[in-house]
C-alpha cells in the first residue's frame, strides 16, 4: 500500500510537471502585458550622427571604454568606417563628473565642439539646457552663458570665425565673446509675449519650428524672428497633483480663429548692434513666416504664407541696400503646403528651400496639378521648370548634387516608401536606387557631398534595420542596427500574419487596406475586428511597416486589426486625393472609413456584430464619429486625446485644412463630433492627460458634458498631468495600454 501511494504519488508529480513544462512552452509563445513593457522586447536604435561638412566622416556618441558608463564623442570615416576617438571622456569632466551628451554640433572649421546638456522641456521636446564648449586644439571645456541660470539657453551655434557664440535666453539673443567671455545682448525687448529667436507653441507644433535666428556666412548680420503674441490668448492646465493647493499652468493657445501672433524678420548689423527689419508686404498679424535662410553672405530668402494659408510668397532680401523683391507666388483652392508631411521625413524640418545651381536657383514640391511634383524655381526671376514630369507623386525631397536631385517616392504602392534619383534639367527619367530587396518603407539621411547614407528598412514582415552605404550604387558599407535579437525574440511568439489589399466603397473611392489576422487563424471562424484609425492629413496608418507588441498581444487574443488610410491622408495617391479633405474633416474621412469597414464587414470569418475601434487625437476625433455617426457599425470605441469640437484646437492647423470659422462656421459644426454625440449607442471609453498643451483636456470635458446631457452611458479616464503623448509618470503607458486592451475584451469580447 505504501509503495503503491509513492508510485501514484510520484506519477501524479510527473504529470503535473509534464503539464507544467508544457503550459509553460505555450506561455512563452504567447504575450502578456507584464511581458510588452517589460523590456524583453527591446528595438536597437542608431545613434544620432553629425556629418563632417565633406561628407567624408561623421562623429556620433557612444559609451567609452575608459570610463563605464558615460558619453564621449567618436568620429568615422564614411568610406572604409575607421574608428577614432574625437572627444575623450576624460577631456570633458565637471567636478569630477563627465558631461552626459544629449546632442552636440561642430564649428565651421571644426575645431570646437559644442556639447549641450542638463536639457529642460520646451512644449514637444527638451530645447532648453547648457552649452559646453570643448576647444579640440587647446584641449579646453568652457561653458557657455555660465552667469545665466543652469539649463536656460536654447539654440547655440559658432561663428564662422569662432570668436563667437550666440544664443537665446529668456526669449532675447545674445552674443558672447569666446575669448573673454564678454557677453553682449543682441534683442532687449523678448519678455514672453515678445518672442526673438524662438517661438510660440503653434509655430513649432504646425510649423516645426524651433531654432529662431540664423548668422550669414560672412559673420556680419544675424537674421532672427519675432513674434508678438501679446493679443494670443492664455489657456490654463491645473496641476492637481504636485502640491496640496492647485497651480494654474498658463500657456499661449490661439485658439481656431484667433488672429496669429505678429511676425516679423529682424536682421541685427553685428559691427552696429542696430537691428532693422525686413519690410515685408501683407501685415505681420494675417500673414505667417515658416520659412528664412541665409543664400550667400547678402541674400536673404523668406517664405510668408497668408492667413488662409492658400498662398506662398517668396521674397528675397538684401541687408546691404535693404532691397526686397518678390520673387515666387504659389496659390492653391486649399491651402499650400510648406512642410510635406510623409512616412520617409527625417524628423521636424526647418522648411529651408534646397539650394541648387551655386544658390541661382532653389527647388519647390507643388501641387498645382494631378500630382505633387519638385519644380526648379529661378531665385531671381521666379520662373519654374518641372523636373519631376513623371506621373506619380513626390513625397519628399532628401538631397541633391550639382547635377541630381534625390527623392521619396512609391509610384506603385503608397503603402511602401523608396529612394529615387533624376537630373535636375528635368530631361532624364527617373531611377530606383533603393534595390528591389528592401519592399516596405525606407529611410535615408544623405550626407552633404551624397555619397553616402544611413538607411532604415522596415516591412511587416522585417524588423527595423540600419546600415551604412554608398550612393548612388547603394552598397552596404557596414550594418549599423541588425535588430536580429529583438527579430529572435518576436520570432519566438506565435506571430499574427499581416495582408495588405484594397477596398472600394459603394461611392467608388478605394483604399488601402493592412489586415492583421489573430494566430492561428482560420477562415471558417468568425472573429471580432479592431479597427484602428487616425484618418487627417497628418498621418497614415496601412504602411508596410513593422507590427508592434500591442497588435501581436491583440492579434493573440483573436482579433482582426485593421487600418485604413481614407481620402486626405498623405498617401501617395495623387493632389485629388490629398486635398479632397479641405473644408471637410470629419465627413468625407469619417464616411470613408465607416464605407469601406461596410464593406469588409461582408468577409465571412468577420463577425458584423463585435467591431471595435480606437485611435489617438486626430484617430480619437475619428473614432468619436465613426461612433456617433455610423452606432449600426462600430460597437465599442476608445477615443484617446481627441478633438470633439474643431473651434477648441489651434488656428494654424484647423484653419489651414478647414477653413476661418468666421467665414464657414457650419463646416466646423458639421466636422466636430460633439454634434453627433446623441446618437451613441455603443460602448464608448474616452481617455485624455489633463496636462495635454496640444489637445486641451477642455475637449474632453466638452463632449463629456454634452453625453450627459443627451443621458449617454460612457466610460472615461482621467491622466493626471499628462501631455498629448500620455507617457509621464511611472508605470503609465502600462496602464494606458492594458486599460485599452482591457476595455476592448470585456466590451467585444473575443471567441
Amino acid at each position: 500500500m505504501y509503495r503503491k501511494i509513492n508510485v501514484i504519488v510520484i506519477l501524479s508529480l510527473f504529470i503535473t510537471i509534464c503539464h507544467s513544462f508544457a503550459q509553460t512552452t505555450a506561455d512563452a509563445r504567447l504575450l502578456t502585458f507584464d511581458r510588452v513593457f517589460s523590456g524583453e522586447f527591446q528595438e536597437d536604435f542608431e545613434r544620432d550622427i553629425q556629418w563632417d561638412i565633406t561628407g567624408e566622416g561623421y562623429i556620433t556618441i557612444e559609451k567609452s571604454n575608459s570610463i563605464k558608463g558615460v558619453d564621449e564623442l567618436v568620429h568615422y570615416t564614411s568610406a572604409g568606417q575607421e574608428r577614432t576617438l574625437f572627444v575623450a571622456a576624460e577631456k570633458i569632466m565637471v567636478k569630477g563628473s563627465t558631461l552626459s551628451i544629449e546632442s552636440f554640433t561642430l564649428s565651421p572649421d571644426g575645431t570646437k565642439v559644442l556639447l549641450f546638456t542638463n536639457s529642460s522641456r520646451v512644449w514637444r521636446s527638451n530645447t532648453k539646457g547648457d552649452y559646453w564648449v570643448y576647444d579640440l586644439q587647446r584641449e579646453s571645456l568652457k561653458q557657455l552663458g555660465a552667469s545665466f541660470a543652469p539649463s536656460s539657453l536654447m539654440f547655440a551655434k559658432f561663428s564662422s570665425d569662432n570668436k563667437f557664440a550666440f544664443y537665446v535666453h529668456k526669449f532675447n539673443i545674445y552674443k558672447q565673446d569666446f575669448n573673454t567671455n564678454k557677453i553682449t545682448q543682441l534683442t532687449k525687448d523678448g519678455n514672453g509675449d515678445i518672442i526673438n529667436g524662438t517661438f510660440d507653441w503653434v509655430y513649432e507644433e504646425e510649423f516645426g519650428k524651433r531654432d529662431g535666428f540664423s548668422l550669414n556666412p560672412s559673420d556680419t548680420h544675424v537674421a532672427f524672428w519675432q513674434l508678438d503674441a501679446t493679443n494670443t490668448g492664455t489657456f490654463y492646465m491645473i496641476n492637481n497633483t504636485d502640491s496640496i493647493y492647485s497651480k494654474p499652468i498658463p500657456i499661449q493657445y490661439p485658439k481656431v480663429g484667433d488672429e496669429p501672433s505678429a511676425a516679423k524678420i529682424g536682421i541685427v548689423d553685428l559691427s552696429t548692434e542696430e537691428i532693422s527689419w525686413v519690410p515685408i508686404e501683407g501685415g505681420e498679424k494675417e500673414n505667417y513666416i515658416p520659412g528664412m535662410q541665409w543664400v550667400n553672405e547678402d541674400l536673404l530668402l523668406i517664405q510668408q504664407i497668408n492667413r488662409h494659408q492658400n498662398q506662398l510668397t517668396i521674397w528675397s532680401y538684401t541687408p546691404s541696400s535693404k532691397s526686397i523683391k518678390k520673387i515666387y507666388t504659389e496659390k492653391e483652392d486649399t491651402w499650400v503646403d510648406i512642410e510635406y508631411p510623409d512616412v520617409s521625413a527625417n524628423g521636424w524640418g526647418n522648411n529651408d528651400l534646397k539650394i541648387v545651381d551655386a544658390g541661382k536657383a532653389f527647388l519647390r514640391m507643388t501641387e498645382n496639378d494631378a500630382w505633387r511634383h519638385i519644380y526648379k524655381v529661378d531665385a531671381t526671376t521666379g520662373k519654374k521648370m518641372l523636373i519631376t514630369p513623371f506621373d506619380y507623386d513626390i513625397a519628399s525631397i532628401q538631397a541633391t548634387t550639382n547635377k541630381s536631385v534625390y527623392y521619396i517616392a512609391s509610384p506603385n504602392n503608397s503603402t511602401q516608401r523608396y529612394l529615387y534619383i533624376t537630373a535636375l534639367n528635368g530631361k532624364e527619367e527617373d531611377v530606383c536606387i533603393t534595390p528591389k530587396e528592401f519592399s516596405g518603407l525606407n529611410g535615408y539621411n544623405i550626407a552633404p557631398n551624397a555619397k553616402y547614407a544611413i538607411h532604415t528598412h522596415q516591412s511587416a514582415t522585417n524588423v527595423r534595420t540600419v546600415r551604412f552605404i554608398s550612393l548612388p550604387d547603394h552598397k552596404v558599407i557596414k550594418v549599423l542596427v541588425d535588430n536580429a535579437a529583438y527579430s529572435a525574440k518576436l520570432h519566438s511568439l506565435k506571430l499574427p500574419q499581416v495582408n495588405f489589399s484594397q477596398v472600394t466603397t459603394q461611392e467608388g473611392i478605394t483604399l488601402d487596406v493592412r489586415m492583421i489576422l489573430p494566430v492561428d487563424f482560420d477562415a471558417t471562424r468568425k472573429y471580432p475586428v479592431l479597427f484602428h484609425v487616425y484618418g487627417e492629413p497628418w498621418g497614415q496608418e496601412a504602411l508596410d511597416a513593422q507590427v508592434g507588441t500591442f497588435n501581436i498581444f491583440m492579434a493573440q487574443k483573436g482579433y482582426v486589426i485593421i487600418d485604413m488610410d481614407n481620402r486626405g491622408t498623405p498617401c501617395l495617391k495623387g493632389s485629388a486625393w490629398r486635398k479632397s479633405i479641405y473644408r471637410k474633416i470629419g465627413l468625407i474621412n469619417a464616411k470613408d472609413q465607416a464605407l469601406a469597414a461596410k464593406e469588409l464587414l461582408k468577409l465571412e470569418y468577420l463577425d458584423e456584430k463585435r467591431t471595435a475601434v480606437w485611435g489617438w487625437s486626430g484617430g480619437g476625433s475619428m473614432t468619436l464619429n465613426l461612433m456617433f455617426k455610423y452606432p449600426e457599425i462600430y460597437n465599442t470605441g476608445v477615443a484617446v486625446a481627441a478633438v470633439s469640437n474643431q473651434l477648441v484646437y489651434d488656428n494654424i492647423y484647423q484653419e489651414r485644412y478647414m477653413g476661418l470659422p468666421q467665414e464657414n462656421m457650419e463646416d466646423f459644426v458639421k466636422g466636430s463630433p460633439i454634434t453627433y454625440a446623441k446618437n451613441l449607442e455603443g460602448n464608448l471609453l474616452i481617455i485624455h492627460g489633463t496636462a495635454d498643451d496640444n489637445v486641451h483636456y477642455q475637449s474632453a470635458e466638452l463632449l463629456i458634458n454634452e453625453l450627459i446631457k443627451e443621458n449617454k452611458q460612457f466610460d472615461m479616464m482621467a491622466y493626471p498631468n499628462r501631455s498629448h503623448g500620455i507617457y509621464e509618470g511611472e508605470n503609465t503607458r502600462k496602464h494606458l495600454y492594458n486599460l485599452i486592451s482591457n476595455y476592448i475584451i470585456e466590451k467585444t469580447p473575443p471567441n
